[in-house]
C-alpha cells in the first residue's frame, strides 16, 4: 500500500475512530485501526475503521492512491502520531510487517498487525429515519446525564430509544434521577414503532461527533440483530444494543403537583455549588420554599454550615425538600434555558425539573426527575 493524504483529514478520521476503541482490548487486533486504500474499488479515498465486536466506526478520507491495500496498526498510537504531525501532506506506505508514515521531515515506522485476524466490519442496518444532527446531539446530551455508570446493572447504563411515528423519545435513569427528551424526527416509510436500549456512553459519543457539523444524522435499526447504526457527514457508526429490560419508568412520573417554583437556572446552580461546599461528601442540600423566597442550606455544627436565599416565583404550601447537590446541578445544566420550573408533591416524593421561558411557561419536550434525599429527624 502506498498513499498520500492531507494531514488534517487523516488526523480527524483516526481520532474519531480511535475514540471508540477499547482501552484494554482482549486481543491486540481489536485495538487496531484498519486502513483500507482502494480495496472496495475506490481510487480516491482512504477508509479508516475500527471495530471491537460491540462498536464500529468508519470514515472516508480523500486520498491519492498509488498502490491499494489494507493494513492494521495500533489505533491509539496512530491517533497520537497523526495529531502531532506538521501541517503537510502525509505519505503512508506498507512494506511487509512495517507501515511507514512520512510528513515533512518527520518519519515514523510502525509494526502492523495481521489483517486476516481482524473481524468483519458490520454492515449498516436498515434505514429507520433521519433528524437534525445538532438537535439529536443536544437531546442525547440532555438525557445522558441521568444514565448509570455501574456496569453490573447494564439496564441502567443504557439509553432507551423509543420510536412512535414521528416522535422519538430518549430516556435514561440511574435509579436516583431520570431524564426524558421527546422530539420530532422523519421516520422512513413503513418504519414500525420500536423501543431499544442503547449503551448511553456510546450513543453520547456518536451523537456529539456526528451532530457537531449540524448535518443530518441518519438512524438505522436492526433490533432483531441487536444493532443500531448512525451516520452523517461521511461517518458511520454501529453499536450493539443492550439485551436488558429497562425499568417501567412512566409510572414514576408524577401526574400532578401541589407546589410549583420558577427561578433562574444560573443563580440557583451557583447558589447550590456554594452552599454544598460544607455538605459532607456532597450528601445533601436542603431547599426550603415559602412564598417569594427559597432558602438553601447545607451542613451542620460538626462540619460547618452554609445558608443562602434566593427570590422565587412560588405557588403552593411551604415545603422543605433535600437533594444530592451534584444531581440537582446536573439537571439544571441540562435544561438549556435561563429559567426552570420545579414541581413537588411531598418531601419524600420525586420532584420534576423542566425548562421554562422568560414568562415562566414550561418549554415542552424535556423533563428531569429527581428523587429527594430523606431529611434527618
Amino acid at each position: 500500500m502506498k498513499i498520500r493524504v492531507e494531514r488534517d483529514g487523516l488526523a480527524d478520521a483516526v481520532a474519531w475512530v480511535a475514540r471508540s476503541l477499547p482501552s484494554r482490548p482482549p486481543v491486540p487486533v481489536l485495538g487496531g485501526v484498519l486502513l483500507d486504500a482502494g480495496s472496495d474499488g475506490s481510487s480516491d479515498a482512504l477508509t479508516v475503521s475500527g471495530f471491537d465486536y460491540e462498536v464500529s466506526a468508519t470514515v472516508g478520507v480523500p486520498a491519492t492512491i498509488a498502490d491499494g491495500g489494507r493494513t492494521l496498526v495500533s489505533g491509539r498510537l496512530l491517533a497520537d502520531i497523526t495529531k502531532a504531525l506538521p501541517a503537510q501532506p502525509v505519505e503512508i506506505s506498507v512494506d511487509g510487517a512495517r507501515a511507514s508514515i512520512t510528513c515533512g521531515s518527520a518519519k515514523f515506522s510502525l509494526p502492523t498487525m495481521p489483517v486476516e485476524d481482524y473481524p468483519q466490519l458490520p454492515s449498516q442496518p436498515a434505514h429507520a429515519g433521519e433528524l437534525a444532527g445538532d438537535a439529536f446531539g443536544q437531546a442525547v446530551n440532555q438525557v445522558a446525564v441521568a444514565a448509570g455508570k455501574d456496569d453490573t446493572l447494564p439496564m441502567l447504563t443504557g439509553m432507551r430509544l423509543e420510536i412512535a411515528g414521528s416522535t422519538l423519545t430518549l430516556v435514561a435513569t440511574d435509579r436516583f434521577r431520570l431524564a426524558m427528551r421527546e422530539f420530532e424526527w422523519k421516520p422512513a416509510e413503513g418504519i414500525a414503532d420500536a423501543a431499544v436500549l442503547v449503551p448511553a456512553r456510546t450513543l453520547a459519543d456518536a451523537a456529539k461527533s456526528l451532530g457537531a457539523s449540524g448535518a443530518t444524522v441518519q438512524l438505522a435499526l436492526a433490533s432483531g440483530e441487536g444493532l443500531l447504526g448512525l451516520s452523517g457527514s461521511g461517518r458511520y457508526a454501529t453499536t450493539r444494543l443492550l439485551d436488558a429490560e429497562f425499568p417501567p419508568y412512566r409510572q414514576l412520573l408524577p401526574a400532578q403537583h401541589t407546589s410549583r417554583a420558577v427561578l433562574g437556572v444560573s443563580a440557583l446552580a451557583e447558589s447550590i455549588k456554594r452552599v454544598s461546599l460544607v455538605a459532607e461528601r456532597g450528601t445533601q442540600v436542603r431547599l426550603e420554599f415559602t412564598e417569594g423566597l427559597l432558602r438553601l442550606s447545607a451542613g451542620g455544627d460538626d462540619e460547618g454550615s452554609a445558608e443562602e436565599e434566593l427570590h422565587v416565583d412560588y405557588e403552593g404550601e411551604p415545603v422543605t425538600i433535600a437533594f444530592n447537590p451534584g444531581y440537582l446541578v446536573d439537571g439544571l445544566g441540562a435544561l438549556h434555558t435561563d429559567r426552570a420550573e420545579l414541581t413537588f408533591t411531598t418531601p419524600n416524593r420525586p420532584a420534576l425539573i423542566k425548562p421554562a421561558d422568560d414568562e415562566g411557561n414550561v418549554v415542552p419536550g424535556y423533563l428531569y426527575l429527581l428523587m429527594p434525599v430523606r431529611l434527618p429527624g
